[in-house]
């Protein structure tokens, strides 16, 4: 058994006020839980891992090249491996969230990544 306390779990800020941290997890698949600002938006990207977005609180917008959909408390989508998506917080409120991906990744997809 491998427990990470959400206290003392790794965490990483991409942008101010979007923060992530990273439960437990393994190399087969991991959880990241996260927050956004309102307005705040991840930039269009993609990557190896199916990712499902899960909304906690607040208000999702999931933008993939062909469609948008927008989420609230407990819905899910599903990314495909390799599918260009980005994640907008269209709420007036903060939005929390968790990713899952399979495999798993760490936080060395946004700090490793070229613009």
């Amino acid at each position: 058994m491998e427990p990470v306390s959400f206290d003392e779990a790794e965490t990483y800020e991409p942008d101010e006020g979007w923060a992530r941290a990273a439960l437990a997890g393994s190399d087969a698949f991991s959880f990241e839980w996260f927050e956004k600002p309102p307005g705040h938006s991840s930039p269009m990207h993609d990557h190896e891992n199916e990712q499902v977005c899960l909304v906690l609180e607040g208000e999702l917008t999931v933008h993939t090249e062909d469609d948008s959909v927008t989420m609230g408390e407990y819905d899910s989508v599903l990314l495909e491996s390799w599918e260009s998506h980005r994640v907008e917080n269209t709420g007036e409120e903060r939005a929390v969230g968790l990713d899952v991906f399979a495999p798993g990744r760490g936080f060395d997809f946004w700090t490793d990544r070229e613009e």
